[in-house]
């Protein structure tokens, strides 16, 4: 067994684990590294949850984290993103999921030709559910500033999903696809709403 395991094991039998609600294995990974220094063991549940049509990103997350706990009655928590750009009004906004899969990065850049201002905004907001607040998810938010890029920039072929190939985070000349994990933790909009959570549940 790999230490990193075994330190997750121990966190589990001493009841310091809990359940990130997503399909998305690269976002577990990222979620997992951030929260292991936590002592905090996290499991990856796959559930369809139910996600409304909402300007806000938290009105989102509560309402998925919601049906997700009541489905599982497991300690659980989901995260919501969205991607808000300047020269386009703030799309795809909290509809950053459905642009992704309908346009891809290719249809954004389409949209960001000739534009001077390439400005964005990543959000992250992770909603937390378990038996104590059923009804009350807390919520944490994470943002990071930055720049659509003027074309995919990725580290390997394979590497980075999402927009994360069109996206430079103020401070960095890499894109979130050209960064290792580490390197994307200490910029992240996820990274940031997920220290927060932790930071909150540690104290729990």
């Amino acid at each position: 067994m790999s230490k990193n395991a075994n330190n997750e094991l121990c966190q589990i039998l001493k009841g310091k684990v809990v359940f990130f609600a997503t399909g998305n294995v690269h976002k577990f990974n990222e979620v997992r590294s951030l929260l292991s220094p936590y002592g905090i063991a996290v499991g990856m549940l796959r559930l369809k949850g139910i996600e409304i049509q909402s300007d806000s990103l938290q009105e989102i997350a509560q309402t998925s984290v919601q049906n997700a706990y009541n489905r599982s009655h497991l300690p659980i928590f989901v995260e919501d993103a969205g991607l808000f750009i300047e020269a386009l009004n703030g799309f795809p906004g909290p509809y950053a999921a459905y642009a992704y899969k309908t346009i891809h990065n290719s249809g954004i850049l389409k949209l960001m030709e000739n534009q001077k201002n390439r400005h964005a905004t990543f959000q992250s907001v992770i909603a937390y559910c378990d038996q104590q607040n059923p009804s009350q998810p807390q919520c944490f938010l994470g943002e990071v500033k930055g720049e659509i890029t003027s074309q995919e920039r990725r580290q390997q072929s394979k590497s980075g999903f999402g927009f994360d190939p069109i996206f430079q985070p103020e401070g960095s000349s890499k894109t979130f696809a050209e960064m290792t994990i580490q390197e994307k933790n200490g910029y992240s909009h996820r990274a940031m709403a997920i220290k927060k959570f932790a930071e909150w549940y540690r104290k729990q």
